[in-house]
């Protein structure tokens, strides 16, 4: 009886532990092999700069800024996690109202308010995305950097804008790093 059991035993760990993952294994490289590799984003130089899938922090006045993080020291893929304050706490409030007043100093001549993406982190802390909305309201901001028309930067997040996938999908978004590499090879900084 107990060399049943350690021959079940056996087989079920070789079958659960090394047949499956590496026939699983097998198909994500054949079927989706960048996804597999994580999206990695490789740059003029031809070093990778990041992935695809994961929001990187972008300070610079010529770059699109996306969402807030709360990973970690902010946008750390070690530690992806949210906030988990609720809408009733006060440091929620702070930040938000600080994160709200630095975008309104960096951002003079965007219209409207404030985007809401901009001033709500994600759920893990690293969302790759923003939605059209969010990344034009950035445009003025962005184009005076790189000293080129606001048109010129619009052109080319129109042509950024990613659909719905499978055409019913999610949302309309923006790749905030795909975004920075488009302006860096098309409209580098004049400045």
């Amino acid at each position: 009886m107990i060399f049943a059991s350690i021959r079940a035993t056996a087989l079920f760990v070789g079958l659960c532990c090394i047949v499956y993952p590496a026939v699983v294994t097998a198909i994500a490289q054949v079927a989706f092999h960048d996804a597999a590799n994580g999206s990695l984003v490789v740059g003029p130089d031809g070093a990778v700069v990041g992935s695809a899938l994961i929001g990187q922090g972008f300070t610079s006045a010529g770059y699109l800024q996306g969402r807030p993080s709360a990973a970690g020291a902010g946008y750390d893929a070690a530690a992806s996690s949210g906030s988990n304050l609720g809408v009733t706490s006060q440091k929620l409030a702070d930040r938000r109202a600080a994160d709200e007043a630095r975008l309104r100093a960096e951002n003079p001549a965007a219209a409207g308010p404030v985007p809401e993406l901009l001033l709500t982190a994600s759920a893990s802390g690293l969302d790759p995305d923003l939605t059209p909305e969010a990344a034009r309201w950035q445009l003025p901001r962005i184009a005076s950097a790189r000293g080129v028309e606001v048109s010129r930067v619009q052109a080319l997040l129109e042509e950024s804008i990613e659909g719905r996938d499978l055409g019913f999908l999610g949302e309309p978004r923006v790749n905030v790093l795909m975004f920075n590499l488009a302006l860096d090879r098309r409209l580098p900084s004049s400045r």
